[in-house]
């Protein structure tokens, strides 16, 4: 039995989203201590940003005629489906940047709809899975606010992780990350504290529940 975890973010230190995919693993170890936690960290080590397209030009060539750079990227397709696949839960950890989708995580998941188990249109390996997805903001895009409508990131992960690969897919999400740094979001700073409380408290909850989904 075995956890599959995914960071999107290019730091390490001082990640908030890893901090708070540390809170979910945290309760998945205590329910599992014995069981494999696999870690893929592509936000500072990413995938070559020409695998995808070798990899989807390698479909219309037969195995044999395939180049070395299409060989080596259909593998790294199927070495990343493999590990979702073989993951008995499954926690990705994606940090909004720009507004939009981490580059990093938008390679490997072209990357991974390049093999023929994870593609689209087709009965996912994945279909079923439990998963947790951790997603954080440095600022706050809510109904209401100025910038309402401007991530672009959070709905098109819930549409590929829930609806393309099937999975049973639950989100905590973190606003106002950067309270405590920009100072036109200094005035949010107190709320920024209460949504971080409760972001925390659903992780919790939530890395509970995938720990409970696996038998062991």
């Amino acid at each position: 039995m075995s956890l599959f975890r995914l960071d999107a973010s290019i730091r390490v230190e001082g990640s908030h989203s890893r901090e708070i995919a540390d809170i979910v693993e945290r309760e998945w170890r205590t329910a599992h201590p014995r069981s494999p936690v696999v870690t893929r960290q592509i936000g500072v080590d990413p995938i070559p940003a020409t695998a995808w397209s070798a990899a989807v030009n390698a479909t219309y060539v037969p195995d044999g005629e395939r180049s070395p750079e299409q060989r080596e990227a259909v593998s790294l397709a199927a070495a990343a489906a493999d590990q979702l696949i073989d993951a008995d839960a499954l926690l990705f950890a994606v940090p909004l940047y720009n507004f939009g989708v981490s580059q990093h995580f938008k390679t490997w998941v072209d990357l991974v709809i390049c093999d023929p188990r994870m593609t689209a249109g087709v009965e996912p390996a994945t279909a079923g899975k439990q998963a947790v997805l951790v997603t954080v903001r440095g600022g706050s895009y809510a109904q209401g606010t100025p910038r309402e409508g401007w991530d672009h990131a959070t709905a098109w992960m819930r549409r590929i992780l829930a609806d393309v690969w099937k999975l049973e897919l639950k989100v905590v999400e973190l606003e106002f990350t950067l309270a405590d740094v920009n100072p036109a979001l200094k005035p949010f700073k107190e709320l920024a504290g209460q949504i971080r409380t409760a972001a925390e408290q659903t992780a919790r909850e939530h890395g509970r529940g995938l720990a409970g989904t696996v038998r062991v």
